[in-house]
């Protein structure tokens, strides 16, 4: 990847993250979270009273939503982008809105997602994304904002890997600072407690990236 497109694709990466604040709107709202269960119980930053709750909370999102949604969704809608398998993308995008855990972010993710779409429709030599965009903008797809971050890495020829782990990171260091910063956390606090819950994230990454292509999903 030449220096340019690297620095482009970090550029639109960290400003992916910049745009999370709808997720943690979504998860502070009262009625932000519709769905029932163990997810939504576990899933709410206005339950985080505490640097006990707030670790909790952490560990529920990776083990529920990070690990086994997000991080396979990534390397799958990447896969498709860097084979310009638009149809498989397409299809994909539309299964997704009956998946429960998509559900649960799904005003948030589609903002996130339609906003990032923006940044990308320069790249006009990128004809699978381009068809993606046209489709989201006739109504026939949703942007999901974990699909566009892997057509993003893949339309920069980012590495997978290194994305994934960017992706992990800071998302779960959005949260930290999201639903800590009413706890008076120091900047170690937060700096280990985030160490602490990435330390098997490598791991994760290595699951989803030889994982079973429907990724565990309930998408058939």
């Amino acid at each position: 990847m030449r220096p340019n497109q690297t620095i482009a694709a970090l550029d639109l990466a960290e400003d992916l993250f910049g745009d999370f604040h709808p997720l943690m709107e979504q998860l502070g709202s009262p009625g932000g979270l519709a769905l029932a269960g163990a997810v939504n119980a576990s899933l709410r930053l206005d339950d985080i009273k505490s640097f006990a709750s707030l670790k909790h909370f952490l560990e529920s999102y990776r083990a529920q939503i990070l690990d086994p949604v997000e991080l396979p969704l990534i390397c799958r809608a990447y896969t498709h982008a860097s084979k310009n398998e638009f149809a498989e993308l397409l299809a994909l995008d539309q299964r997704l809105a009956d998946e429960p855990r998509i559900k649960l972010f799904e005003s948030a993710s589609k903002r996130i997602g339609c906003r990032q779409l923006k940044r990308l429709r320069p790249l006009r030599d990128q004809r699978g994304l381009q068809r993606y965009i046209r489709a989201v903008d006739a109504g026939n797809a949703n942007a999901w904002h974990t699909l566009v971050y892997g057509v993003t890495l893949a339309s920069f020829s980012f590495p997978l890997r290194q994305g994934l782990l960017n992706y992990a990171e800071q998302v779960l260091n959005g949260f930290i600072t999201a639903a800590g910063s009413h706890l008076a956390l120091s900047e170690a606090d937060t700096a280990n407690l985030l160490d602490e819950i990435c330390v098997t994230i490598p791991r994760s990454i290595e699951v989803a990236l030889s994982s079973h292509p429907d990724f565990g999903l309930t998408v058939t």
